[in-house]
Order: structure tokens, then C-alpha cells, then sequence
């Protein structure tokens, strides 16, 4: 994973050079190849030997997949000025996609959809995605609006949030704390989290719940057990197209559907 500690400019840079490519499971050729340079460019730039120019380090990073945020930190290190934005989600620059948030997220009722950031802060709710919340832990969910921007992995991890209500956590469990880990590559501070997780489904379940196997069905539904009987559910996630602005780029919105027709009668009813 990543860490950043006293390294000087030229090691940070060759540190995160070297994870990103191994968090990505490329070698020094393919990386080349995707690149267009030589392979022994890629070896004297990892190892520090030689520098890359600004238009090559941020094609190196597009073709690792690296996170807007490490790019602006990763251009740093090499000695150029950050190449993307930082906007918070009022600001007139990205009004446009705020608004297509909020028309994405009101389309979206009576079924649940909430806008994560990359650190799985929730953004935006929409009605639906309230009255879950609201539904499955009350208290909770009060607690944590009232301190601000709540956090969907405290919902889900804490005594009363949301896995306490999964009916089938040992069979979605590993599949989300395999994505969880796979996100810690990029984003580190997630680490906690993960690991707390990962300690709950081993004292629920033993070290099988630790291992990611191939569901039986098509779709990876979760069932939550509710007071108004089980409520059945699978997801997509909405990104930007190739945003320009950290923030935009770190933003996905889960849009949660209904798997049988008593969960679409129930959101419904509580949202009439």
C-alpha cells in the first residue's frame, strides 16, 4: 500500500512510482509498452536514476489508474506544479455536476442512492436512501448526521448500523472486504476500517468469511432482516467520465434496487 514518510523528493517519488505499478500487478515492460518508452526508462526512473518529463509522469500515472489526488502529489515530488483541482461540491465551477447529482439521486426514488466519496463519506442522500437509514438504525443514523458529513463504513461497521441487519453477511462479506482492500492500495487511511471489518467477519464466521468465493447468483444481492419483514437488494455505482477535478473524481454514486417486489412495495410505502 502507500505510505508516505520522511523520505526526500526523489525517494517519495520512486516509492510511489514502485506501488502504483505493483498496486496495479504491471511489470516494468507492460507499464513500457502502455507508455511508449523503453523499459529501461521505467527501471532508471523507479530507481531514481533519471527524471521523468511532466507530460510522461502524467501519462505514466493515466495508465495506472492513479487517483487525481496522488497524481497532484506524485507531480510534487517530481518538482512540477499539481495538474488537477480541488472543489467542494458548492462551488459555481462544478455546479453543473451538482446538479446532475441531485437529478441523478431524485430519479433514483423511492430506491435508495447515496453519493460516496472516496473515503466513503456520504455526500448526498435521497429520500430513499433516508428512510433505509432511518428504518434499520434510527439512533444511529441521528448521531452521525448530527456530527456532520456521515461515513458509510461507520454505518456499516458499527454495533448498530447496517450489517448488523444483513441476513446473508457471510456470503457478501468477503466479496466487500476484498474491494475494501483492493481501495486501500490507493487510499490508505481506509486501513482501519478494513481491518476492523475483516476482524468482525472473523469472530462471526471464522477465517472462511475471510475468503472470496464465487456467488451463486448472477447479482450480489444483500438481504436486510427490517421491520417490515426481509428487504432485498443489489447495486451499480454512477462515476464521472474522465473528470478534471479531484473531487469529481473521487465521487460514485451506489444506486440500490429493489430484487423483489415486496422490497419495491415497502420503499414505497415509506416514502408516500
Amino acid at each position: 500500500m502507500f505510505q508516505f514518510g520522511m523520505q526526500t523528493p526523489v525517494e517519495s517519488l520512486t516509492l510511489t512510482l514502485q506501488q502504483a505499478r505493483r498496486a496495479r500487478r504491471l511489470s516494468q515492460l507492460e507499464l513500457a509498452l502502455r507508455v511508449g518508452v523503453s523499459q529501461r526508462h521505467i527501471s532508471f526512473v523507479e530507481s531514481g536514476r533519471a527524471k521523468p518529463s511532466r507530460d510522461l509522469l502524467l501519462q505514466w500515472l493515466h495508465e495506472l489508474g492513479v487517483p487525481l489526488a496522488l497524481c497532484n502529489r506524485t507531480l510534487l515530488q517530481a518538482g512540477y506544479a499539481p495538474a488537477y483541482s480541488i472543489s467542494s461540491l458548492d462551488d459555481p465551477y462544478v455546479h453543473a455536476a451538482n446538479i446532475a447529482l441531485d437529478a441523478l439521486l431524485k430519479s433514483h426514488d423511492p430506491m435508495p442512492a447515496f453519493v460516496l466519496d472516496a473515503h466513503w463519506n456520504v455526500q448526498k442522500f435521497n429520500r430513499g436512501g433516508h428512510a433505509l437509514a432511518q428504518l434499520l438504525m434510527p439512533s444511529l443514523f441521528a448521531s452521525l448526521q448530527s456530527q456532520g458529513t456521515p461515513n458509510m463504513l461507520h454505518m456499516l461497521l458499527h454495533r448498530d448500523g447496517f450489517c448488523q441487519h444483513v441476513i446473508n453477511l457471510a456470503e457478501i462479506g468477503p466479496n466487500l472486504l476484498a474491494q475494501l482492500r483492493q481501495e486501500t492500495l490507493m487510499h490508505p487511511a481506509l486501513l482501519p476500517h478494513v481491518e476492523g471489518f475483516a476482524e468482525q467477519l472473523r469472530m462471526r464466521f471464522g477465517e472462511r468469511a475471510l475468503k472470496v468465493s464465487v456467488p451463486a447468483t448472477p447479482l450480489l444481492t444483500t438481504r436486510f432482516r427490517s421491520a417490515h419483514g426481509e428487504l432485498a437488494f443489489f447495486s451499480m455505482f454512477t462515476t464521472f467520465g474522465r473528470p478534471h477535478d479531484i473531487t469529481l473524481s473521487s465521487l460514485r454514486v451506489e444506486h440500490m434496487f429493489a430484487a423483489d417486489a415486496h422490497t419495491r412495495t415497502i420503499m414505497s410505502h415509506l416514502l408516500a
